[in-house]
């Protein structure tokens, strides 16, 4: 294995050699072997969709192409020769021959390679197979690419060296791309979506002085100006709840949040949500919301309302399925945490089910860490997991039924947790209270724990409406979307380690 590695690189060596070599023959010609601008007038979809009309070894004469792009493929004959270019949009068949370029332009074709980006000015034909193609009349080099790009048999398939490298998995990839460039497509959906609820999108600081909003921990900077440290912000809620203060009654936002915190498949500390609020509403009002975006986004999207996730066939069409914790947790095994009425107890069963508990943990961490342990794994169909434990939901009105649970939910689809809603607490005594048991936690060790907000405890002094609010991971529900499976995948330029030198 060691040895083909060395042939590898070897052969990869040669090659840049090779094409350094020409930059001075392009020189000699003239051409600049990188760049020169090259007027665009179609893309590859373009072509295939107002050509398809042309019959076999038929020849639109009639209108000229100009198409620019990479060369992923090349098959260099004599007199004649084809290649496949790459846009944005897709790869097409190019056919090049020395009597209608003539013999010089011919020969600077003779001169490409793989990778290399060319404009091409030519004709739409359709060939015997039937597959539409530019026959050039003009070969135009335009970028000299030094190294040699992965082909179609040894491309790259290691995830590690795709996210490290998006740009050759770009070239490489026809999902990656597909991924890349369904992204904003999604966000403009959701956007949409909420402006035409009557929805204002803004903006709140990434800088915060206070930990607050989510329970994470918080990766810190210092501001050298103004000597203090910050906090990259864990969650844009506190600032839109103060916007709900103000009189917008109807925020959004799109931002990047940062959690110092692990990777895996479905974690990257530097994500993005949309957090949104809504004034005068409750939790119904953000699982209409969840339900009917969601719904909506797969058949804009997917043009479909089944979509294949993890080998699983998600349907979105129907009403989707609503459980409290402690009904989940009795379904699976029998334990019904209403009955449960201390924080001994609660331990106690915690110990017998091999549960594992911190030094923090009370009667609310403990139901929280049933329901990770034994529930999760079963939520496959959208499910709206309701009446989480006043304990881990600092910042959410209490049910009226029980107060030892609040008016929240998370929603579920194929074991992941897509979006996390409340209706909102707007009481300052409570939220103060609730801030008070947070830095209890965090001197008992809870390094996620919330810490108090003085200025939000003054804005709701002030009167913030009842609320609805809601946070939804837009790279899982991209990923749900794209039927994509780890959340690098759908950031383009996920966080890695470090890579170590040789």
């Amino acid at each position: 294995m060691e040895n083909n590695t060395l042939l590898d690189e070897q052969k990869e060596l040669d090659q840049i050699i090779n094409r350094k070599n020409k930059l001075q023959t392009y020189k000699e010609l003239n051409i600049d072997p990188f760049g020169q601008k090259f007027e665009v007038t179609y893309h590859a979809s373009d072509i295939f969709e107002k050509f398809k009309y042309l019959k076999e070894e038929e020849i639109c004469e009639i209108e000229e192409i100009k198409i620019a792009g990479r060369i992923v493929s090349l098959r260099k004959m004599g007199k004649a020769s084809f290649f496949h270019i790459k846009d944005k949009s897709g790869k097409i068949q190019c056919y090049i021959k020395m009597d209608v370029v003539g013999e010089e332009n011919y020969k600077l074709f003779k001169m490409a390679d793989l990778g290399d980006i060319v404009g091409i000015n030519g004709h739409a034909m359709k060939t015997k197979t039937g597959e539409i193609t530019i026959r050039v009349s003009k070969f135009t080099h335009l970028t000299k690419a030094l190294r040699p790009i992965p082909d179609k048999f040894h491309g790259l398939s290691d995830i590690e060296i795709r996210s490290r490298k998006r740009y050759l998995d770009l070239i490489s990839n026809e999902q990656s791309m597909y991924i890349a460039t369904t992204r904003p497509k999604i966000i403009r959906c959701l956007q949409s979506f909420l402006d035409n609820l009557g929805y204002t999108e803004v903006e709140t600081p990434v800088f915060n002085s206070i930990l607050g909003g989510a329970s994470a921990r918080p990766f810190i900077t210092h501001h050298n100006a103004l000597n203090q440290d910050f906090y990259l912000r864990i969650a844009t809620e506190l600032p839109l709840k103060r916007l709900l203060v103000g009189g917008m009654e109807r925020v959004y936002e799109i931002g990047r949040l940062f959690r110092n915190e692990g990777i895996d498949q479905s974690h990257n500390p530097e994500f993005t949500t949309v957090e949104l609020y809504q004034a005068f509403g409750d939790l119904s009002d953000m699982m209409w919301i969840a339900e009917n975006l969601i719904r909506t986004l797969a058949q804009k999207i997917r043009n479909s309302t089944t979509i294949e996730w993890g080998g699983n066939q998600i349907d979105v069409s129907k009403p989707f399925k609503k459980a409290t914790m402690v009904e989940l947790i009795k379904e699976k095994i029998n334990v019904d945490f209403i009955k449960v009425k201390t924080d001994a107890e609660a331990l106690k069963l915690a110990k017998k089910y091999d549960v594992p508990v911190e030094k923090h943990f009370t009667y609310g961490h403990v139901v929280n860490a049933f329901f990770e342990k034994y529930c999760e794994e079963d939520l496959i169909q959208p499910t709206f997991v309701m009446g989480h434990p006043i304990e881990i939901s600092p910042l959410t009105k209490k049910d009226n039924k029980d107060p030892r649970f609040t008016q929240r939910f998370e929603l579920y689809i194929n074991k992941k947790e897509i979006a996390n809603a409340y209706t909102e607490l707007n009481d300052p005594i409570d939220q103060k209270e609730r801030f008070l048991e947070q830095l209890r936690e965090k001197n008992k060790g809870n390094e996620e724990a919330n810490e108090m907000d003085e200025d939000f405890i003054e804005a709701l002094e002030y009167g913030m409406p009842p609320a609805g609010g809601m946070g939804i991971g837009l790279d899982r529900l991209i990923m749900f979307l794209t039927s994509t499976e780890q959340i690098r995948e759908v950031i383009l330029f996920p966080t890695l380690k470090h890579k170590q030198a040789k």
